[in-house]
């Protein structure tokens, strides 16, 4: 039998591969990188209220844990849309190597929110990265912007994840994740009324969009982030957020197969990503060694 920890861990593998197919999909879809996450969004949390009614879920929770979930919700919108608007202002391959600097956001989160103590390392590791990143902001000038947007999504992923962290220790995976996204179609509902974008040709989804986004919404969104969630009962945040930087292994594959010439970079690009993806399993295996001794 395996153990909870190491399922979990196959599991999370699972899903960081959708999570790779994730961004195929964002750069297929035609639509804006805030519309795109609304409709995500919405889709999703009805597919997840249709897994709570045949669950029968409880889904009452106290004011204190509603305001939590609803700006965990906010925060977690806030990344789906640098995400997607970096891929949409870049590439894929420019986007999730800026997003696998997450592990390295992850190390420094954790002791200012949560008191954990600095392990210096993980310091040098992420100065390392910073060199990777420099070397691909160096060789991809024209990408400038989309690698800051990328960078700024790859922060609040660590954060959503540190949040998350606690949470879920105290509340049902699903429970949270219908709150959380609840709170982010609110807040992104809030701003399109604001910006008067609730137009008829903002719901008129071409055939191929609604079917993208009907895959967005329910694999790579409400499966993968209840999924996402459930396993942070049982793997740490800086684990977490280390497995999720195999994603731009996935992605950056599945791009320049379907993307093909679109999607190829400079050598030097590839050496930047190179070093942030050994920096990052190289920690991995430094801080499992460390575990077992």
């Amino acid at each position: 039998m395996l153990s909870d920890n190491l399922k979990s861990y196959l599991h999370l593998h699972l899903i960081v591969f959708i999570w790779g197919f994730t961004a195929i999909l964002g750069a297929l879809i035609s639509l804006d990188a805030l519309p795109l996450v609304w409709f995500r969004m919405l889709f999703a949390v009805g597919f997840i209220a249709i897994y709570i009614g045949f669950k029968k879920l409880p889904l009452r929770v106290s004011k204190k844990a509603l305001l939590q979930f609803l700006f965990s919700g906010l925060i977690i919108a806030l990344h789906w849309y640098t995400f997607f608007h970096a891929i949409k202002i870049s590439n894929i391959s420019i986007t999730l190597a800026c997003l696998s600097t997450g592990a390295f956001f992850a190390s420094l989160l954790e002791p200012i929110l949560y008191g954990k103590k600095i392990v210096w390392y993980e310091v040098f590791f992420g100065l390392l990265v910073v060199f990777g990143l420099y070397i691909i902001f160096n060789i991809e000038e024209n990408y400038f912007w989309g690698m800051l947007t990328a960078l700024t999504s790859a922060f609040l992923s660590a954060l959503f994840a540190v949040i998350n962290s606690k949470l879920v220790k105290s509340h049902d995976a699903t429970v949270i994740s219908f709150y959380e996204l609840s709170g982010g179609v609110v807040f992104f509902t809030i701003l399109l009324v604001f910006t008067h974008s609730f137009t008829p040709t903002f719901f008129s989804l071409s055939t191929k969009d609604f079917m993208y986004l009907m895959i967005l919404s329910s694999v790579c969104t409400a499966y993968a982030f209840i999924a996402s969630t459930a396993i942070m009962k049982f793997l740490s945040p800086y684990t977490v957020m280390l497995t999720i930087n195999l994603e731009p292994i996935y992605g950056i594959i599945l791009a320049v197969l379907v993307f093909k010439e679109k999607e190829r970079m400079s050598f030097e690009f590839y050496i930047g990503a190179v070093i942030i993806l050994l920096t990052v399993l190289l920690n991995s295996v430094i801080k499992s060694y460390r575990k077992r001794n």
